[in-house]
């Protein structure tokens, strides 16, 4: 028996975003934002997954979004790499998700809290060991809370989670092993099976209940994954060597700061211009200078217009905007 890993797009939207099973999501989300407590009684997802409804290979999705109880919104999203900027863009996706609420005319009453819900398959919070870090607006001296607690970020990181089978005590800590070891497992663990929602899950995750169809989907999608941590390792690799070289004459500290820094930026370089040519084709070595002597923020901006682009003519033009 082998399982599918849940960190990839078709797997997460599958198992958790299917209207059939909409138990799943909730005890996954009353285990990562409420500590296993059933405080999600019911809930709608939008937009939930169907067969062949997921499209195009991404390092970063938003996966599934849902009202829950109280009349929140949820929305989830699954981090493979750490790209650039990533950090404004899970502030961007709930800010937006938040303000497209209303309607024309529709007035401020009519906007219900959101909450963002980020999985994490690398260390995001360097200076803290807690695996589940929660973030709401708080008033900087006396720490309470703004009222109605609009808008609220939740991280889980999965690297930080040490545990084996054999020392999980909590829901969120089966939740967790199952997101990440769901791969290794060669039969259903009793530990896991006890939870009728996770013994679900994993049975959504089976390969032998998936289409040959859906099997080659899910392999390219978890060969194109480690392509591009790969790309992501190698262009650390090559940042660090420059930033030890100029640390000779700034300070080692420095310098592997900064070349920590520069890898990002070429995996972020090597992870589009992958994504380029399977949206319009092979480009010119001209052009690839030119995506090459872009900012990060210029960079993360044409990582998110090119799932826009049609042919080349779109990506010259979004260059000639981004030069003036």
């Amino acid at each position: 028996m082998r399982f599918i890993s849940p960190k990839t797009d078709f797997a997460f939207k599958r198992i958790f975003g299917s209207s059939e099973h909409p138990e799943i999501l909730i005890s996954f989300l009353n285990a990562m934002l409420y500590n296993g407590e059933p405080t999600i009684q019911e809930l709608e997802i939008i937009d939930p997954y169907s067969a062949g409804s997921v499209t195009g290979l991404k390092d970063t999705y938003l996966d599934v979004k849902a009202k829950i109880t109280g009349n929140k919104t949820v929305i989830v999203e699954m981090q493979v790499l750490n790209v650039a900027a990533f950090e404004k863009r899970v502030v961007y996706n709930a800010a937006k998700t938040y303000s497209t609420q209303l309607k024309a005319g529709e007035g401020y009453l009519k906007l219900n809290p959101v909450i963002a819900l980020t999985i994490t398959d690398f260390i995001l919070f360097e200076n803290t060991e807690k695996l589940i870090s929660n973030f709401e607006f708080t008033e900087t001296e006396e720490k309470f809370v703004y009222p109605n607690c609009e808008l609220k970020l939740v991280f889980v990181e999965l690297p930080k989670f040490k545990k084996e089978l054999n020392e999980l005590e909590t829901l969120p800590e089966k939740w967790i092993y199952f997101m990440k070891n769901a791969p290794s497992l060669e039969a259903v663990p009793e530990t896991l099976g006890s939870i009728e929602e996770i013994n679900t899950a994993l049975g959504i995750a089976n390969r032998a209940n998936l289409t040959l169809d859906e099997l080659n989907d899910v392999d390219k999608r978890e060969m194109f994954i480690q392509d591009q941590i790969g790309s992501v390792m190698k262009g650390i690799e090559i940042g660090l060597q420059q930033g030890i070289e100029q640390g000779i004459q700034q300070g080692i500290e420095q310098g592997i700061e900064q070349g920590i820094e520069r890898g990002k930026i070429e995996g972020e370089i090597g992870l589009i211009m992958r994504q380029i040519v399977r949206r319009v084709g092979d480009v010119t070595q001209e052009v690839q200078t030119r995506i090459q002597g872009l900012s990060a923020e210029q960079l993360d901006d044409l990582g998110e217009a090119l799932l826009d682009f049609r042919s080349k003519e779109d990506l010259s033009a979004w260059l000639e905007s981004a030069a003036g």
